[in-house]
């Protein structure tokens, strides 16, 4: 098995999650993805917690002004449109359940997880059930890999390519 591209945690960068978080961060074992200034957007999870806890969420949101775009097409439905998209398009669908299969590889290759074999993160394979797990995943594997999470990232009132950070950082 191979891991996941992603970078090394520093100590700074558990602060700062911490401070996007406003909690402690726990287990983080990489950053997937970054804002354009540096700081941490998507970080890596351990399969298992420190308490014993399974953890499927390997990909996990961290900007809180991506979390908070993605909140508000939540709020709006826009789940819905993208699950009667996943029933009538099966080229969508198809990439969907390849997107699911990355995802589980890349938690496997850190931890398997007997609690969770086969579940990974927001619906997939099947149903659209979270954007803020989806577009994790799509900033971490980047564009093409999730159609979901692509989808939802452009549709967003957010960008990567714009640093939104200056509440958000540790001091």
């Amino acid at each position: 098995m191979t891991t996941p591209p992603f970078d090394a945690v520093t100590e700074q960068d558990i602060a700062t999650v911490s401070a996007q978080l406003g909690r402690p961060a726990r287990n983080v074992v990489g950053i997937a993805a970054r804002c354009v200034c540096g700081n941490p957007t998507v970080v890596s999870t351990a399969p298992r917690l420190d308490d014993g806890t399974p953890f499927p969420t390997f990909y996990y949101l961290t900007h809180p002004a991506a979390t908070a775009a993605l909140s508000q097409l939540e709020a709006v439905q826009v789940m819905n449109e993208y699950n009667e998209l996943l029933e009538s398009d099966e080229a969508v669908r198809d990439q969907y359940a390849t997107a699911h299969r990355a995802y589980l590889a890349d938690r496997e290759s850190i931890a398997v997880v007997e609690e969770i074999a086969g579940i990974s993160a927001g619906g997939m394979p099947v149903r659209v059930k979270c954007l803020h797990a989806l577009g994790a995943h799509a900033l971490a594997a980047g564009p093409g890999v999730n159609p979901i999470g692509d989808l939802a990232l452009a549709r967003a009132d957010w960008s990567p390519e714009v640093c939104e950070c200056q509440d958000y950082t540790a001091e």
